[in-house]
């Protein structure tokens, strides 16, 4: 799929037709503009009774749609290599972010949980900007370090130092589910990266012993990892919002009640059009509908864990390893929202991507995936200047 486009000033000058991963394209049209049909369902009643207006929250989505596919759309003409050399700027951004929301008077409160910049008339959440910051940090980091960190523990141990402030300044909000999606992307990247087994090993052990500690030291951490192992023991209180959506869910059977009649987004299920939005399509679409939207999903990640193989085939090492990220993001998040709605996984405040209610985070999905798209077409084209290449690593016992 190709088009021309202007002229326009560096970083934007596109010389070369556009060369768009068609089969990418479909895939996130269809969980774009199906997200905002299901999201409309499921937030109508909410929108409704909050604002006096039962479509409140599909517009303001839509809105975020226009603005991200907008953003997605400029990120589409910045080369690779720009993105490459902007790595510790991004890095800065992604700690002042993560500092500013901290500040009081600037970040946003909702819930107990202090996560939101104002800007006017959108809430930027921090986490969500920053986390695509620190991946395109961390791809360059890969790049000019590949040797180092495939031989050497420091090379383990630097981009561990960096993940772990920026989990403190996230915890500090707090918000653990962030912090453990940032590392397990973190984890990823470096695995594909060459990583030594045993590197991955001491810190796996460190994050999980960290993760215990944590969820152990806050009652409601500790309620939520208990909670979720019987919800029908406590249906009224603790375990409410989960047995809502089983509720939901059970109700959808094999194919569902249909679009717009779903009984527990009337207020029985809280959070409805945001963390669990997939239990009022599951309640709607049933079994076979939501089969099929997790097959959207896992076919959105074939196609950008393929690009990044394509990228790697050709050496463009820092586009395959911010593929990575950005593939294991959506995926773990999808995983998470789909497992939290089922009762497989703890509750962690984290959206179905392009689906849940959720400006921020919309936007951002959609910039990571103008990126994807840029990937695409500088392999497709094989313009533009020569990536950065690393240096083989000579064998020293480790894994190549």
């Amino acid at each position: 799929m190709t088009t021309v486009s202007a002229g326009m000033p560096f970083p934007f000058r596109q010389k070369n037709p556009l060369h768009l991963d068609s089969a990418l394209l479909v895939i996130t049209l269809t969980l774009l503009l199906g997200g905002l049909v299901v999201l409309a369902s499921a937030s109508i009643s909410t929108a409704d009774n909050a604002a006096g207006n039962p479509f409140y929250y599909v517009g303001r989505q839509a809105l975020a749609a226009i603005l991200g596919a907008i953003a997605g759309a400029v990120c589409l003409f910045v080369p690779m290599h720009f993105w490459q050399r902007i790595g510790p700027l991004a890095l800065l951004v992604a700690f002042l972010l993560l500092i500013i929301v901290l500040v009081p008077g600037v970040g946003y409160t909702a819930n107990g949980s202090t996560r939101w910049i104002r800007l006017g008339f959108l809430n930027l959440q921090a986490s969500e900007l920053a986390r695509l910051c620190l991946m395109i940090y961390l791809a360059g980091y890969l790049v000019r370090h590949n040797r180092t960190i495939r031989e050497q523990f420091s090379g383990f141990v630097k981009p561990m130092i960096v993940l772990f402030l920026a989990c403190c300044l996230l915890l500090a909000e707090p918000d653990l589910g962030a912090a453990i999606v940032m590392v397990a992307i973190a984890f990823a990247m470096m695995f594909v990266a060459g990583a030594r087994f045993r590197d991955f090993f001491v810190f796996a052990s460190l994050a999980i012993a960290g993760a215990g500690t944590l969820a152990v030291t806050r009652e409601y951490r500790l309620e939520r990892l208990t909670g979720f192992l019987d919800p029908w023991a406590d249906p009224y209180d603790k375990g409410f919002q989960l047995t809502q959506s089983l509720i939901a869910i059970g109700r959808g059977e094999w194919f569902g009640v249909g679009l717009g009649d779903s009984v527990q987004k009337l207020f029985y299920l809280p959070d409805a059009h945001t963390d669990f939005v997939f239990a009022v399509f599951a309640e709607e679409f049933g079994l076979i509908g939501s089969l099929a939207l997790i097959g959207l999903f896992a076919a959105l990640l074939w196609r950008v864990f393929r690009l990044a193989i394509r990228a790697a085939s050709v050496e463009r090492f820092f586009e395959a390893y911010l593929a990575v990220g950005i593939g294991s993001w959506l995926g773990l998040q999808a995983f998470i929202n789909v497992g939290v709605n089922m009762g497989l996984l703890p509750t962690k405040g984290l959206t179905l991507p392009l689906i849940s209610y959720g400006r921020s985070s919309l936007m951002i999905a959609m910039v990571s995936l103008g990126i994807l798209f840029r990937i695409h077409h500088e392999l497709v084209a094989g313009g533009g200047p020569a990536p950065v290449r690393r240096k083989p690593a000579r064998s020293r016992g480790g894994r190549r």
